[in-house]
């Protein structure tokens, strides 16, 4: 159910340390079931915003906006600290929110994450119009390309078909170019979970091990015959390495 408050909407179960989940620049907030049917059992409180990637001026369409939006959502609900999950560009949101304010983070999840690497973002997209050339990119996202329901498929169809968000999606990507974490990883203390498919094509496997060198506090977990969102494409080995995660370092 889908709460809405003043300028937020967003997805919340269970009780507990909060957990916010960023979504990706495609991703709707359905590709996280895996995670929210599974937490909140294990004392978990599950918050999903839907950030305003479509929503805001153009000025205010990039990653540092993006995170501010998270601080101030943070803010209005009142959370202490909080763990932040990430995948792909919610994972550099988390990131750079991580960097911003830190005393609001408890811990720091990040998959697929954007950040240091950007390929897949900025080229592909312009191609409009041609629904072949878009499930076939769609399909690249994960290692099983049947992952890539026709659902997913029309749905990133109809965001590259429609111009303003076309432009900013572009936009985003510029700014994820711009934002790049390399030099403020090594001064980030927080502790750092990386979960990373073997088979990502998107964000490749050495990005992920460039994270876990430039982090001074990450711990790196591989997820076999997986692409780039694992949360969706594994969702019960990825629960398992979070909670294993989570309840060793008492989070």
């Amino acid at each position: 159910m889908l709460k809405k408050e003043r300028k937020y909407t967003y997805y919340e179960v269970g009780e507990g340390t909060p957990i916010i989940i960023l979504h990706g620049l495609m991703g709707g907030l359905s590709n996280f079931d895996g995670v929210t049917n599974f937490l909140p059992s294990k004392g978990y409180k599950v918050i999903i915003p839907l950030l305003p990637i479509y929503t805001q001026s153009i000025l205010k369409t990039n990653v540092k906006a993006f995170s501010k939006f998270v601080h101030d959502f943070i803010l209005h609900k009142k959370l202490d600290k909080v763990i932040l999950l990430g995948n792909s560009l919610g994972g550099h949101i988390a990131l750079y929110h991580t960097k911003m304010y830190p005393e609001l983070m408890k811990g720091l999840v990040i998959t697929g994450s954007s950040g240091l690497y950007e390929s897949g973002m900025g080229e592909s997209y312009p191609k409009r119009g041609d629904y072949e050339y878009i499930k076939k990119k769609s399909e690249d996202v994960f290692y099983d390309p049947k992952v890539a329901t026709k659902e997913i498929v029309d749905e990133v169809f109809a965001t590259v078909n429609d111009r303003i968000k076309l432009i900013k999606t572009l936009t985003i990507a510029k700014s994820a170019i711009r934002h790049n974490m390399a030099a403020d990883l090594p001064k980030m203390e927080t502790p750092t979970c990386i979960i990373w498919g073997k088979n990502d094509k998107v964000t490749p496997p050495n990005v992920a091990e460039e994270f876990d060198q430039l982090l001074p506090n990450s711990e790196l977990f591989w997820i076999d015959k997986c692409g780039h969102a694992a949360m969706m494409e594994r969702p019960e080995e990825f629960n398992e390495i979070l909670l294993n995660w989570l309840q060793k370092h008492n989070l």
